[in-house]
């Protein structure tokens, strides 16, 4: 059979049939006839675009545009014909009107008690065709001559998220069902369920006990200052230190230099030994003992040198139902790949919106590291500002935290804060922000608290 599908020319694989389940149709919008109140009952769950008849639907709509005048009772089908004859003439609407007859006789159909379960039947057949087209969809997509693997798997899978659509209404709450959750949360301390430490004590403070999922964290830096090595902090702080799944998207550096860096953080062995192939037997001993915790942490590197909003989206996906994804870490912002727009402005902040709905959709923390524009060099005291957050404002409008890196000893070797960097948090919505001081052991590849030896 499957053989006989994939020898079949394109047109002859096309559904044969949608399995519509026009019997509930009918009920459906034979209920609402009956009871237009049953309109709103179900909103949260039915969604009359799933009527795949088409005069079934506008008949619905019709009901639905009748009752705003309607005081009580049920709408009768003389009433609606001449709602669906007013429509037509004005060119509303665009399919056939059905007959005074038809709907007389739609009328009888109606069996109001059971509308919730007719509902739920209309919407399974809807979404078993949608997931028919869009097998047949793929089909075409693997069996097109301009297959592209990364961009048309990723647009496959994003079509499969809309297989099933998500009911904004059904997520509406009442501040009153809200209020009991709220007065539980101000008496219970967070805990590594509901939040990601950062590795640093005082960060981890000033931020309530880490990040928390749905935020979009953006750490900016002028080039060498150290913030792949801050988002590698943040990586390891979770995997290693609490066995969170973290995946680390990097665009600049290679997966093997990756792992020579994490590991010499982990077993403070000097970068340059690892580089050079001269590590000591106290070098090796520490390794040994880190090892195994290292190599059991649920810790994902990738490190292709292209990666663009779907890929990332079909890779946090996957990683998010099968491991528990919960810390994404992207380095950095400005070499992710970008759709068209007007200016390369438009283009960073629509992928900076990306990020904040990828974040919130998943409910995973989002760590893009971004790169700063010249300001800080311009200026006497070279502290960066948030405003200097290259090529959009919206990355500073998306974010939840701004993290800012900053070295004095990066710009003046004999400072006397040589060693030291400062994370200053320039944003932080809904709470305070601050300067943390931390110490910079670039030979460990590493940032760790001023009091850590």
């Amino acid at each position: 059979m499957s053989e006989d599908l994939w020898e079949a020319p394109l047109d002859e694989q096309a559904p044969a049939s949608n399995p519509a389940d026009l019997n509930a149709e009918r009920v459906i919008v034979a209920n609402v006839m009956d009871r237009p109140e049953l309109i709103d009952e179900i909103a949260a769950e039915f969604d009359p675009a799933d009527i795949t008849t088409d005069w079934l639907r506008w008949t619905w709509h019709a009901v639905d545009e009748i009752r705003q005048t309607l005081t009580d009772g049920d709408v009768r089908w003389q009433t609606i014909h001449r709602q669906l004859e007013a429509w037509k003439a004005s060119g509303y609407l665009p399919v056939p009107c059905p007959s005074e007859a038809q709907l007389a006789d739609l009328y009888l159909a109606a069996h109001p008690g059971a509308t919730a379960w007719y509902a739920e039947k209309v919407t399974r057949a809807a979404v078993a065709g949608r997931l028919i087209a869009h097998g047949h969809s793929a089909i075409l997509r693997g069996r097109s001559a301009a297959f592209d693997p990364d961009d048309d798997i990723a647009a496959a899978q994003a079509e499969l998220d809309g297989v099933v659509r998500s009911s904004e209404q059904a997520e509406l709450s009442t501040l009153g069902d809200l209020l009991g959750d709220s007065l539980v949360r101000a008496i219970t301390p967070p805990t590594t369920e509901n939040r990601i430490p950062t590795g640093f004590i005082d960060l981890d403070s000033l931020l309530c006990g880490g990040f928390t999922g749905g935020q979009l964290v953006v750490v900016g830096a002028r080039p060498a200052m150290g913030k792949s090595t801050l988002g590698q902090d943040f990586a390891r702080a979770a995997a290693i230190g609490h066995g969170i799944p973290t995946l680390i998207e990097s665009l600049e550096m290679s997966k093997e230099e990756l792992s020579d860096r994490i590991l010499s953080a982990e077993a403070r062995i000097p970068h340059h030994h690892l580089k050079q192939g001269a590590a000591t037997d106290d070098d090796m001993a520490r390794a040994a003992r880190r090892v195994p915790d290292i190599a059991a942490s649920p810790l994902y590197i990738n490190d292709s040198s292209t990666l663009s909003m779907p890929i990332l989206r079909g890779r946090v996906r996957h990683l998010v139902r099968t491991a528990g994804l919960r810390l994404l870490v992207v380095d950095y912002l400005q070499l992710m790949q970008v759709g068209k727009a007007e200016t390369r402005q438009q283009a960073v902040a629509d992928l900076s919106r990306s990020l904040k709905l990828l974040a919130k959709e998943f409910g995973i923390t989002v760590v893009i590291l971004c790169q700063l524009n010249r300001g800080p060099e311009q200026r006497t005291e070279k502290k960066p500002l948030v405003s200097d957050l290259r090529e959009s404002g919206a990355i500073e409008q998306d974010a939840d935290i701004v993290i800012l890196l900053h070295r004095e000893d990066a710009y003046e070797k004999e400072s006397p804060r040589a060693g030291e960097a400062d994370m200053i948090v320039g944003k932080h919505r809904g709470g305070p922000t601050a300067t943390i001081t931390t110490a910079f052991q670039g030979h460990y590849s590493r940032f760790v608290d001023m009091a850590q030896t």
